[in-house]
């Protein structure tokens, strides 16, 4: 069983010889631990700090792609370098290596596909108020979305199995955290979750700039990615809405015209077909989006086999 502990890193030449130094060297049931870094096009010497602290493999980006592309490239790595199990954790030491056995035992004990090192957002000293409400919302939504008991979506110390690594697809440019999530639910791969305590981190973060970009990011990447994985759903409780209230609506000059005052209720009519000829679209949208939808499942799943076949030759050639 092998385990590669990924990196994802932006000029942590600072910060990385610690938490490398943190990592687990053995783990129960695991035979081989490596450690993967990959350089997002940093401008210091975060690779050479990387292989002078011990990292096996080192991948550098030569222009910087944003965290969504080095977490799925770091993940295409990890299976051709022959990993079981996938650990994705943060290169600014907020997360305890010490925590890294308990995140992979779900997987190992064959409970889980993925698992999720929740941080325990409210007793987090070093988040605001306002962040700390923000993570909570955002959370209940994906829960929502993706029927997991997540309590803590945008956490980035995860494990993965290689069979979730493989039937992950990131298409989000931004963040790959709450996309992997509404995935899990649609390709039906177990979830597990894990409480830690996460180290205080003073540094800004440089995933956002400012807490308004972070929730207009956010909720992009949520419907874009809802509407890809369940755009059925979507689509028929909006059309569903539209087409209530134009019945409404309607109902509405209906009891005015029965009544002998329907002559001043013609907007009442006029609106309600607008709303009834809105929703039928957005229902034929919604049907065409899910023929799109099953036509993706079955490109997905014949990518799943390409990658396996691929993964095999290069095992059988090694």
């Amino acid at each position: 069983m092998k385990l590669i502990i990924q990196i994802p890193c932006l000029n942590e030449a600072e910060s990385l010889p610690k938490t490398l130094a943190a990592l687990p060297q053995h783990i129960e049931g695991i035979d081989i631990i490596e450690v993967l870094i990959i350089d997002d096009g940093s401008t210091d010497n975060t690779s050479e700090v990387a292989r002078a602290n011990g990292a096996h493999h080192v991948l550098r980006l030569t222009k910087r792609k944003g965290l969504a592309k080095v977490f799925h490239t770091g993940v295409d790595a990890c299976l051709k370098r022959g990993a079981d199990i996938i650990v994705n954790t943060d290169p600014d030491g907020q997360y305890k290596g010490e925590d890294i056995p308990r995140l992979v035992k779900p997987i190992l004990e064959g409970k889980a596909d993925i698992v999720i090192g929740n941080r325990d957002i409210d007793n987090i000293k070093h988040f605001t108020f306002v962040k700390k409400r923000l993570q909570r919302i955002g959370t209940w939504v994906v829960r929502q979305l993706s029927g997991t008991t997540v309590t803590d979506a945008t956490t980035g110390f995860r494990a993965y199995s290689r069979e979730a690594a493989l039937r992950l697809n990131i298409i989000s440019e931004y963040t790959y955290t709450l996309e992997t999530l509404i995935q899990a639910e649609d390709k039906n791969l177990a979830v597990a979750n894990i409480i830690v305590t996460p180290n205080a981190v003073d540094r800004p973060s440089r995933l956002f700039k400012s807490i308004p970009e972070y929730i207009k990011r956010s909720i992009v990447t949520i419907v874009r990615v809802y509407s890809m994985f369940n755009p059925f759903r979507l689509f028929t409780t909006m059309g569903a809405a539209f087409c209530c209230i134009g019945i409404l609506i309607g109902c509405r000059f209906l009891f005015y015209f029965l009544m002998g005052q329907g002559g001043g209720k013609v907007q009442s009519l006029i609106l309600a077909a607008a709303f009834l000829i809105i929703g039928f679209q957005v229902l034929i949208i919604g049907l065409i989006s899910d023929l799109i939808s099953s036509n993706r499942r079955l490109l997905e799943d014949g990518l799943l086999r390409i990658k396996k076949i691929e993964l095999w030759m290069r095992e059988k050639n090694n």
